[in-house]
């Protein structure tokens, strides 16, 4: 009996000799499967990127201080989209000030945000929170002007409407009567001097087609998505507050400078008075109105812009001048009128602006066009046109759709355990097979 237990204690022993050794073969197996992968094209896995550096915190913008006024609560503004943040350069993505390497320090003003730039060249040469959402209030009119002024000729006589009078009771208006007629032109400037919100009404509604106001309104944010203001969303015409209606100070600057590229636009926004005509048939007289942007009666080289206030908004300014051939624009949201009125603000930046090396920039204007340019032409998977996940398909499904797609996170594991198993199996079918027959007890 004692030669029997030993002979089965070595039975037993070789029996785990055997599986040792298969599940050693096994390993082997594995590690040739993925030499295989490796020579069949499959890439090794990469290694993730180290984790990004935390923010530096931005630099606070000089402020001015200014008057505690009661406004009604702020709009919260939209979530914010990464991509739209760094439109013009990485530096621009900033709520803080971003000005050029050992500029002097622009003045200090009570605008929450705010930008200048070349208008020739698109260099944009500082900026306070460039790409944080405000309220624009009457600069609105410029989007209207940017996206009507190519589309309307400005000799057409327009009827007013009573549709058109339509505005908030005591906001700005030129004075425009319903049934009368008015050459275009004289739209634009009861818009441009007066910030008539009646005119942006007839105005909108001439150039939006069959759905008028609201055509005219979607024909200024298709304008606004062209020109790369992708943070400006117009609800109004005018500029009257309306829920979801934001822009920003870069935002601003982009459609000011398609503004100023038109010669009309240009001539009216350095007009300093005009005649409303008379409506005989209505039995009323003309009317001398006045520009309100005293930047142009006041400022050295003025190019003319335009003021904006609204209890949300504040106080918003765009302007632009000419010094020595070089063209500035500047532009302000969410300002106090004290200690400086919004257009004095903006003429310290302009100072400021052109203190500043030609060649001064820390970001730049998009040219009108180019994000859109840029989305169509990048490749499918690139930053510029993000893929989408394919759906969900249980994990088998996944786990071989990943094998093909060369994840070694997956491929290891299931060739390894793959090879285990088989090992296995053969082991126990090796061992059965060798196994002696004993005599069943009754």
């Amino acid at each position: 009996m004692v030669a029997g237990r030993q002979q089965g204690n070595r039975s037993r022993h070789d029996s785990i000799l055997r599986i040792v050794s298969l599940v050693m073969r096994a390993r082997v197996l594995a590690a040739a499967t993925a030499a295989v992968l490796v020579s069949a094209g499959v890439s090794a896995p990469v290694q993730a990127a180290p984790p990004a550096r935390a923010a530096a915190a931005p630099l606070p913008c000089p402020k001015a201080a200014a008057p505690k006024v009661s406004r009604p609560p702020r709009p919260v503004p939209p979530p914010p989209v990464p991509e739209d943040r760094v439109v013009g350069g990485e530096q621009l993505d900033t709520p803080g000030l971003v000005a050029p390497a050992g500029a002097p320090a622009p003045p200090a003003v009570t605008a929450t945000s705010w930008l200048v730039a070349d208008l020739d060249s698109g260099a944009v040469l500082g900026a306070c929170g460039p790409h944080e959402y405000g309220t624009p209030a009457s600069t609105q009119k410029l989007l209207l002007a940017a996206t009507m002024l190519p589309k309307l000729d400005p000799k057409q006589a327009v009827t007013v409407t009573r549709s058109d009078l339509k505005i908030a009771p005591g906001s700005s208006a030129v004075g425009l009567l319903v049934g009368g007629r008015y050459p275009v032109e004289t739209v634009w400037l009861g818009l441009l001097l007066n910030s008539g919100n009646e005119a942006a009404n007839v105005l909108a509604r001439l150039g939006g087609g069959p759905d008028l106001v609201a055509g005219g309104v979607r024909a200024m944010n298709e304008e606004a998505h062209r020109l790369g203001a992708r943070q400006t969303h117009a609800v109004t015409p005018s500029g009257l507050d309306g829920k979801g209606q934001f822009t920003s100070a870069y935002d601003l600057a982009l459609i000011a400078r398609a503004c100023f590229a038109n010669p009309l636009f240009r001539r009216y926004a350095l007009t300093e008075r005009t005649q409303i005509p008379a409506q005989p048939a209505l039995k009323k007289g003309g009317f001398q109105i006045q520009n309100e942007n005293q930047l142009i009666y006041r400022y050295r080289g003025a190019l003319g812009g335009k003021t904006g206030f609204t209890e949300l908004a504040r106080h918003t300014y765009v302007g632009a001048a000419e010094r020595n051939g070089r063209r500035l624009v500047v532009t302000l949201l969410g300002a106090e009128a004290r200690p400086l009125r919004g257009w004095q603000q903006g003429a310290e930046l302009l100072d400021w602006g052109f203190s500043l090396p030609r060649d001064a920039s820390v970001g730049r204007l998009v040219e009108p066009g180019e994000l859109d340019a840029a989305a169509e032409a990048a490749p499918s998977g690139s930053p510029g046109a993000p893929a989408t996940p394919p759906p969900w398909q249980g994990p088998v499904v996944t786990a071989g759709r990943r094998m093909a797609e060369g994840d070694w996170r997956v491929i290891l594991p299931v060739a390894g355990g793959a090879a285990a198993v088989v090992g296995v199996v053969v082991t126990l079918l090796m061992a059965r097979r060798r196994r002696p027959v004993g005599r069943r007890r009754a």
